[in-house]
């Protein structure tokens, strides 16, 4: 069980309303098998950074020292694909160079806040479901665009529906 005093932490990058629907609606074109457990709509998100459990008192802190200058950029979405372990996910068909520079220097800014960084090579992707071994993909590949002029730090609480609370929008 979590502990109230720490939290779960991640940096991502977060939809506004229209890219949320654009990928709903890329989202529903997948045929699902019945155990399938699509992300709900107002959770899906490109994940920068998984932090892990921090101390509630350090959350000023990482509010503060999270904060970065970064260039916008254009994310064009659209490879659909399915993971090992039945993970839907949507990647971009290139990878800005935008991206991966605003990755980099959050990790670094992880890194002064002596806080881990995931050892696995960055994979831009946004989830769409779990437990999705055996779906269809869609026929069409999506073109989605997302101009990304922000990111979020955000709180996943281990609550029953798995809460998402941004504590801080970059």
């Amino acid at each position: 069980m979590m502990s109230h005093d720490k939290a779960r932490m991640f940096l991502a990058l977060w939809p506004g309303p229209e890219m949320r629907a654009a990928i709903r609606q890329h989202r529903n074109t997948w045929r699902w098998p019945p155990k399938a457990a699509p992300v709900r709509t107002e959770k899906l998100h490109l994940t920068l950074h998984f932090i892990g459990d921090v101390e509630r008192e350090r959350l000023p802190e990482l509010q503060q020292q999270l904060r970065v200058n970064f260039e916008p950029f254009r994310l064009q979405l659209g490879y659909p694909e399915l993971w090992p372990h039945g993970i839907a996910v949507l990647r971009p068909r290139m990878i800005p160079a935008g991206i991966m520079q605003l990755q980099a220097t959050l990790g670094c800014a992880l890194q002064r806040l002596d806080l881990p960084l995931d050892a696995r090579e960055f994979q831009p992707h946004i989830t769409l479901a779990r437990h999705a071994g055996e779906a269809a993909l869609p026929e069409q590949q999506p073109l989605i665009d997302w101009d990304v002029d922000s990111y979020v730090l955000v709180e996943s609480e281990f609550d029953a529906d798995r809460t998402y609370t941004i504590l801080a929008h970059y």
